[in-house]
């Protein structure tokens, strides 16, 4: 018998909302500059902040993909978890050591939460070997994630090492050395791509609001070609996805996804240094050197991800070298041109635009199947 497709749940994309707040709340991080320059301690915790809040969302994300039925208890546990990640949102600050206890709590509850739900499923499927030994892997996942969260305090406390990045680590890469074959049986991919495409969304949804800041100024031609410019990137960004998704992606197909929903993982992280590198466009304390890099690597990373994600392309749209060597051009020019022509950011942006929609045109061309 066919398995009925899954629907995404209003729950869900309730659910999805709080992440924009934590999304803003992570891009503060980035606010705390100093002498120019992003501090080395601040954008570390900002990279585990947000890894952290992204792969709580993956969590979530999977259990209701393979577990969820919208029912009563459903609704406890993800509200249970929507409750907590205010406080982990609150958790994330400029001062670090005045927040991180409130963070880390929040993170593991969050974590025990669905592993409590799992150990429940785990009565519900008595019987089935290989849904027992997926429920099994991913509440063991999940509990010794939590553990490591709530270890990273006192650690701090007494030696000063900050390892956040040890259970994030963990947590993927026990994920993906658990994934096989067989999983695919249980999740509907259709659900999961559906998922990821509107966290993306609510993530550019970030983007649109931080860019309003550049309509505030003076109404000027310079104000004026700055939003423009500003505004063309995120669109272009955007198309970009649209185009993966809608065109490209097979999302009909029999597989897990363990491996997309990690390239989301990053792909989201980028858009979030994208958004605060949009910021520092404007910031005069920012100085020149972190403004070009910070937008060189969120860009490069972002496109990475997008031409990651299609392993997972229709058979008729496998990879070509009519698209590859075009984008790897590209992308050599538009490094090499930010870098020379730094001092003039009325031109970097532009260059910034045109590679954004050259990508955009080469993926466009590559959505078609004659590129096969």
């Amino acid at each position: 018998m066919q398995k009925e497709e899954k629907k995404v749940e209003y729950l869900e994309l309730i659910y999805d909302l709080i992440f924009v707040y934590i999304i803003g709340r992570n891009n503060a991080l980035l606010r705390n500059v100093e002498g120019g320059f992003v501090t080395g301690s601040t954008f570390l915790v900002y990279v585990f902040c947000t890894l952290a809040v992204i792969q709580i969302w993956n969590f979530s994300t999977y259990y209701i993909n393979m577990h969820g039925r919208n029912g009563l208890r459903d609704h406890i546990a993800l509200l249970l978890n929507m409750y907590l990640l205010y406080y982990l949102g609150e958790g994330i600050g400029p001062h670090w050591d005045s927040y991180q206890k409130k963070f880390h709590f929040a993170w593991a509850l969050i974590l025990i939460n669905l592993g409590i739900q799992y150990a429940i499923e785990l009565r519900e499927h008595r019987g089935h070997p290989m849904e027992e030994r997926s429920i099994k892997r991913m509440m063991l996942v999940l509990f010794v994630e939590a553990a490591m969260v709530l270890a990273v305090l006192p650690v701090y406390e007494k030696t000063g090492i900050f390892l956040a990045g040890a259970p994030i680590l963990y947590g993927i890469a026990m994920t993906r050395i658990f994934s096989d074959e067989n999983k695919a049986e249980m999740v509907d991919f259709t659900h999961l791509s559906e998922r990821a495409m509107l966290y993306v969304v609510f993530t550019f949804g970030e983007m649109i609001i931080v860019i309003a800041s550049y309509f505030d100024e003076a109404f000027t031609v310079n104000s004026v070609y700055f939003s423009a410019m500003c505004f063309l990137v995120v669109v272009g960004l955007f198309l970009c996805y649209e185009v993966l998704y809608d065109r490209i992606i097979d999302r009909e197909k029999k597989t897990a996804g363990i491996n997309y929903m990690i390239i989301h993982i990053f792909l989201i992280f980028a858009m979030n240094i994208i958004t605060a590198s949009l910021e520092f466009m404007r910031d005069e304390k920012v100085l020149l050197w972190p403004k070009i890099l910070f937008l060189i690597g969120s860009l490069l990373l972002y496109f990475f991800c997008l031409f990651a994600l299609q392993l997972y392309a229709k058979p008729a749209l496998r990879l070509c070298r009519r698209f590859i060597g075009p984008v790897i051009v590209t992308t050599i020019v538009f490094v090499a041109a930010m870098i020379l022509l730094r001092d003039n950011m009325r031109i970097n942006i532009m260059i910034s635009v045109l590679y954004v929609f050259t990508v955009f045109v080469e993926i466009w061309r590559y959505s078609r199947p004659s590129c096969a």
